[in-house]
């Protein structure tokens, strides 16, 4: 036999069949090869005719020493820019065990709570820091970061307008204080809903315009400054106006919290609580509200409730309010946040606590103080009287401003450097004495000065002095869990016992429908925590970031090829930015040709819910048409639908393969007859790990889409969030690409900023540019094949057991499938409730339930998963489906069975009180392999709600409630 020299492929340690099991699979199917199989299934008339131009795949050995290659032309300096991002020191315990954990980031969004206690708890813990440093009483689970944060904050004020002079007030004021990618940010999301942003000077502002309805406010400003807005705020309510304050989070710790100035709302970022700048994300964003706010927060509300053996447990709160679920009623269309950097920022105060962040913050805030001092002596003027860690600092002319920024950069130091010729320092974490050693040497030269006095002299008698207005008087953080796990052992056992309460991929398959969990490989994550892109402030010059830039050139190039299109932007940080992006660049399309009445975009009535809540915040109508009992687009109703709105049609949004997991052998008919009616088609990426090789958003007609990268290109979920969704377009939609305040991005006619830095989630694109680099074309086309055969091997391993939804005129589904539960609902009583949270008791996550058709579950099986994980879940459900067999047969009682209890802790089955008419080994080893390798969820059943006894909205962590304490009921 020949020796092969080639290098191992990435392909086959990322696909999970191996070659063997992939004609096992085809026979259990019924096709001879592969590409029968695809055949049946991809309509021939959108089928590529030649392979994706990308480079050939790499090793990952070969890969790694690349990017090593790219990362090195990245260059570290120290930043002083601020502006909402600052460098900061990961403890190395959260470090290794959470961000490059698996357990951690290959988790799900915690629907099913039962087997996600620990990143319950873990957000928990966040919306507690969030709500004690804040002062005010409800914060969310973390949002994508703080422009977007704040554009939530200001849609929100205008949602609950109140009083009659507000009733109908269109005006937002923006103080021009606020950074400027913040500014961009809601000036972009206004617009479209045709909301005022008036920027402006706030000591100049008149409350009693009855057009006002809302103040946004930044504390400290982005110049530094610390101001009492009290006054302000308390003269605001006064006329029915709100106001939303956005803060840095660490400076509460010393400062008076906005919510006891009286702020409504308190957004921000709590990026500098461990969590690396990363050329601008992904980090976790605020929101903490008044509790009359609960129903129209944006975001997820993690809560307090009781499982069935009526021990406190954790739940999202409200998850059955969330907004995409209102549709086009929606006030937000937020679907991913950052759960990940939220979960990390945690337990960043966990591990310090409230004394080591006070000393944190005390230490910045005295090297600013150094700082000043120093300046004064060198003759140097600081503008701002009080800051917490910001100085701008007067300078004679932008001549010696250039010189200043020349000398700076010779000592790799990047400053913030204003229009007006002055100097900006902001001082973080990493910073300490001899930094402002170095930065007063700096700044005596270009004065033509020596620094005579030392850095150490000047920090005697440095105190933290804050008029009283503007001191924190109140505590914060007194809760047990701040307070416990100061010692790294101590703080690595609480990590690994959250760690062991959550079901991830290191478990077993998550076959979400739509979601796409699959493998997020080990050599595609090791750059994210390298500091040459970890260290990188997003406003640095771009001279300094070469790596990160070419970077993004090659990802872009990668995905133009992929997509068919010759435009794309990386700016959009969740899937829902990227739809919203991509209306707004249709909406300034039309605008710019003379279209600006064409206002109507149409949806199916199956689309996921952010489409039409996109579709309303890009100032759209939206116009639903009906799906045919096929589960396809009516194209009679569709017709009618366009013919009625041909004047008006902006947009059609489409996913494709459909919702319902099938590729419409229509939908080059549907795009062209958009297009003849003047409209653009909007295509939803969520299904793109069907498509990739084998067919393209270009070739079905579309004119732009947008990615999920945390679906398609392997970004891990990481427990619901961080996500990327860039959007691709055609040539005509190229000029509206999106733009950013501070560094230039976007086309000649760009939208606003879509997210606050200028290429998104920035650190993140690595994990997507490595997956298709190793991939190359081939890799990635049989991705899709493979993916499409596992969803086939499942649906047909299990049509005889349960009845299977909608399928191509071949009988063949894309790569997903939708079983239908509902006959049991009338035969045995049982619901997709019950079969998911018996799916716990064999190891399993459970699919996603009720969407698109209430009543059933969506399975998407991946690429990724071999065919003994594939047999293990059909021997899952096929046992589900004789435990209801046994209930329809009246074997067993319909109300007290191995469903209906599910799912089995260990506390229940050991308990010698058991007294349940089924053995303990049918509850927890209902098949062999669970005898070896069992998976045990933390808490009983936590159904959707227990009456007064559920703390929906509780921002306190449950062993609050350890000793007995009946939690307060919420309405």
């Amino acid at each position: 036999m020949s020796i092969d020299f080639n290098k191992e492929r990435f392909l086959h340690r990322h696909l999970g069949p191996s070659d063997e099991q992939v004609n096992e699979m085809l026979d259990t199917v019924g096709a001879d090869s592969m590409e029968q199989l695809i055949e049946e299934t991809v309509p021939q008339n959108i089928r590529l005719t030649e392979e994706v131009a990308l480079e050939e795949p790499m090793s990952e050995y070969r890969f790694l020493e690349e990017f090593r290659e790219l990362a090195d032309q990245n260059e570290i300096y120290e930043s002083y820019i601020g502006m909402g991002y600052h460098d900061t020191l990961t403890p190395n315990v959260i470090l290794r065990n959470v961000l490059e954990n698996p357990g951690w980031y290959t988790s799900y969004t915690p629907y099913q709570a039962e087997i996600a206690q620990g990143r319950l708890e873990a957000l928990i813990n966040f919306q507690t820091m969030v709500s004690d440093l804040t002062g005010r009483e409800l914060a969310n689970a973390s949002l994508l970061d703080e422009g977007t944060a704040a554009a939530e904050g200001m849609s929100m004020l205008y949602s609950t307008r109140r009083g009659k002079k507000r009733k109908k007030a269109d005006t937002f004021f923006v103080s021009k204080y606020c950074h400027p990618q913040t500014i961009d940010v809601v000036q972009g999301r206004a617009e479209p809903l045709d909301i005022k942003v008036v920027v402006g000077d706030h000591r100049e502002l008149d409350v009693t315009d009855e057009e006002l309805f809302g103040v946004l406010l930044q504390y400290p400003t982005t110049e530094g400054a610390v101001e009492d807005y009290t006054s302000l705020i308390d003269a605001a309510h006064e006329h029915d106006v709100e106001v939303v304050v956005a803060a840095d989070l660490l400076s509460l710790t010393l400062l008076t919290p906005p919510g006891e100035m009286g702020a409504d709302v308190v957004v921000g970022s709590s990026q500098r609580f461990g969590v690396p700048m990363g050329y601008g994300g992904p980090h976790a964003a605020f929101f903490a509200t008044r509790e009359k706010y609960k129903r129209k927060i944006p975001g997820r509300i993690i809560g307090v409730t009781q499982d069935q053996e009526e021990n406190p447990a954790y739940r999202m709160a409200l998850q059955t309010r969330e907004q995409h679920i209102r549709r086009e009623k929606a006030t937000s269309n937020i679907c991913t946040a950052q759960v990940l950097l939220a979960v990390i920022a945690g337990f960043y105060a966990v591990y310090h606590g409230p004394k080591g962040l006070r000393r944190i913050a005390e230490r910045i805030h005295g090297l600013a103080k150094v700082m000043d001092k120093g300046l004064q002596k060198l003759g140097f003027t600081v503008e701002n009287e009080l800051y917490f860690d910001t100085l701008k600092v007067q300078l004679k002319d932008t001549v010696q401003q250039q010189a200043l920024r020349e000398a700076a950069l010779d000592h790799k130091l990047n400053l913030r450097y204003f229009d007006d010729g002055s100097v900006g320092i902001a001082f973080d974490e990493v910073k300490d004495l001899d930094h402002v050693n170095e930065l007063l040497a700096i700044f005596a030269t270009v004065n033509n000065q020596e620094n005579s006095v030392g850095a150490e002299k000047l920090a005697d008698n440095v105190s933290v002095d804050f008029p009283d207005a503007l001191s924190r008087k109140t505590t914060y953080l007194e809760h047990p869990v701040f307070n416990l796990y100061h010692s790294e052992h101590e703080m690595l056992r609480y990590l690994k016992r959250l760690e062991n309460k959550d079901l991830s991929l290191v478990h077993s398959m998550i076959s979400l429908g739509s979601c796409t969990m699959k493998l997020n490989a080990t050599s595609e994550m090791m750059p994210l925590t390298w500091p040459e892109f970890g260290k990188l402030h997003p406003f640095a010059p771009e001279q300094q970031a070469q790596g990160y830039h070419e970077l993004f050139t090659r990802l872009e190039n990668q995905l133009k090829a992929i997509t068919g299109f010759s435009s794309v932007s990386l700016q959009p940080n969740s899937g829902a930015q990227g739809e919203f992006s991509g209306l707004m660049t249709i909406r300034a399309y039309h605008k710019h040709h003379g279209d600006s009445h064409r206002n109507v975009t149409i949806v199916p009535d199956s689309a996921h819910g952010t489409n039409p809540a996109s579709a309303v915040m890009a100032g759209m109508e939206v116009v639903v048409t009906k799906c045919d009992d096929n589960g396809n687009i009516d194209l009679d109703d569709l017709r009618e639908k366009v013919q009625a709105n041909s004047d008006r049609l902006a947009a059609l949004m489409i996913t494709y393969p459909s919702t319902h997991g099938v590729f419409e052998e229509d939908i080059k008919e549907i795009c062209e007859l958009i297009h003849a009616h003047g409209g653009l088609v909007y295509m939803d990426g969520a299904n793109m790990n069907a498509q990739v090789g084998l067919t393209s958003p270009a070739e079905i007609g579309a004119d732009v889409c947008h990615l999920n990268l945390h679906k398609t290109f392997c970004i891990p979920h990481g427990g619901g969030g961080p996500g990327m969704g860039p959007i691709a377009a055609t040539d005509e939609l190229a000029a509206f690409m999106p733009r950013n305040a501070v560094i230039k991005t976007g086309g000649e006619h760009a939208i606003p900023g879509i997210s606050a830095a200028p290429w998104g989630s920035a650190s993140i694109l690595s994990i997507s540019y490595a997956y298709i680099k190793m991939m190359g074309a081939e890799g990635l086309t049989r991705v899709s094949e493979t993916a499409i055969l596992n969803a086939n091997y499942l649906k047909d391993r299990l049509k005889n057991h349960y009845d299977i939804l909608f399928t191509g005129k071949n009988g063949r589904t894309a790569h997903e499938f939708i079983v239908d539960l509902r006959p049991f609902k009338d035969s045995a009583g049982v619901d997709a409730v019950d079969v998911a949270k018996r799916l716990m008791d064999y190891g399993f996550h459970a699919p996603t339930m009720s969407w698109p058709v209430p009543g059933t579950i969506m399975i998407e099986p991946t690429e990724s998963e071999s065919k003994e994980e594939l047999d293990r879940f059909c021997e899952a459900m096929i046992s589900i489906r004789e435990e209801i067999r046994e209930i329809e047969e009246e074997q067993v009682n319909p109300e007290n069975n191995v469903l209906k209890n599910a799912p089995h802790t260990i506390r229940v089955v050991m308990d010698e009180k058991w007294d349940r008419p089924y053995t303990r080994e049918k509850a927890v080893f209902p098949l062999d392999f669970l005898r070896f390798d069992k998976f045990w969820p933390a808490v009983s059943r936590v159904d959707d709600a227990y009456g007064d006894r559920n703390l929906m909205c509780s921002c306190v962590p449950m062993d609050a409630y350890a000793e007995g304490q009946e939690p307060e009921a919420v309405n």
